[in-house]
């Protein structure tokens, strides 16, 4: 791998032969042998003057609020030369089966767990995508890829025509595939009942993590082609909404916060019960000192950067790693 560069790049076998994962697309991470929930690692960058912070998050393979919260009050279309930016790439496995994809609202990201071969280590491999926005909500719960599609036609239902239509923007009944074709060139269709939903690609980057879809979980172009590749008709997807997430780490709790999402998939106010309720879950009978303090910090800020909230009483190290934790988290700055 090549944290330098901000990208991981990884040569590895899958089904018998081997891939070669593009420097512009997703993080791979093998998974830790130790059965920890925390994979990747933070890099930083400095910024030449044509920089733009959406510029640097697809290079990077991150979305467009995921690298702006990880750098407060950095202009996101001027950053100016000789800005040291963080690239957020340390993250809390979301919770459950390590197994298919697996799609974190809040997060705004999707986690795939290819199922290894033979004597293959397992990875997961994650990238940003954006969700449905307010009326046009993605819906959880789980699901499964039932068909895959090379450049899709996309026909807009008679709600998104009306939409459009109000707005000054009429559509026709047929889109196909093209520049103009909001779907990419590829996409996964998946089981959702009545409705249609789907991961496929966009003809506008600069979107991807945002909540700007009409349900469908978007993502940047080359990053659904990879996934495309990879992917299997009949692979199982799991939609959550954790905007909290905890893990230990060698007796040390970690905290990953990002901003709330509602039922229409619209960020709300963090939920100090919901911090609460989550972190007991975590230590059910287990004991430990919390920095409540950096924990509501690290909740109010919801940058999505793993932070240092808490040590296991048993933990023979030094319990003034949490306050040098408290006084140098990006959460708290």
């Amino acid at each position: 791998m090549s944290p330098a560069g901000g990208v991981r790049c990884l040569l590895w076998g899958l089904t018998g032969w081997l891939l070669t994962m593009g420097c512009a697309s997703a993080s791979l991470y093998p998974l830790p042998v130790d059965g920890s929930a925390v994979v990747g690692a933070d890099t930083n960058l400095t910024t030449v003057y044509e920089d733009t912070l959406p510029d640097l998050a697809h290079r990077y393979s991150l979305g467009y609020y995921e690298i702006i919260r990880a750098n407060p009050g950095v202009d996101v279309w001027l950053p100016g030369a000789g800005k040291h930016l963080t690239l957020p790439g340390r993250h809390i496995l979301p919770a459950g089966p390590r197994e298919g994809i697996v799609v974190n609202l809040p997060e705004h990201r999707l986690y795939y767990f290819p199922k290894p071969g033979p004597h293959e280590k397992p990875i997961v491999i994650t990238y940003p995508v954006s969700i449905g926005k307010m009326d046009w909500r993605t819906p959880l719960g789980a699901t499964r890829v039932i068909a895959k599609i090379t450049h899709p036609a996309w026909y807009p239902p008679a709600s998104i025509r009306k939409e459009h239509a109000d707005n000054g923007d009429p559509l026709p009944n047929v889109v196909p595939a093209g520049p103009d074709n909001p779907l990419g060139d590829f996409a996964l269709r998946l089981a959702a009942g009545k409705g249609e939903y789907m991961i496929h690609g966009t003809n506008n980057p600069t979107a991807v993590g945002m909540a700007v879809t009409h349900g469908c979980i978007r993502m940047y172009p080359e990053d659904v082609a990879a996934l495309f590749a990879l992917i299997p008709v009949g692979t199982k997807v799991r939609l959550i909404n954790e905007p909290l997430k905890v893990a230990w780490v060698d007796g040390q709790l970690f905290l990953e916060a990002h901003p709330p999402v509602d039922s229409e998939g619209q960020s709300v106010a963090p939920d100090l019960k919901q911090l609460s309720q989550t972190l007991k879950r975590v230590l059910g009978n287990d004991t430990a000192a919390i920095h409540w303090d950096l924990a509501r910090a690290t909740l109010k800020a919801a940058n999505g950067m793993p932070t240092l909230v808490g040590i296991a009483a048993t933990d023979p190290d030094h319990p003034e790693s949490l306050q040098s934790a408290a006084t140098q988290s990006p959460a708290i700055r």
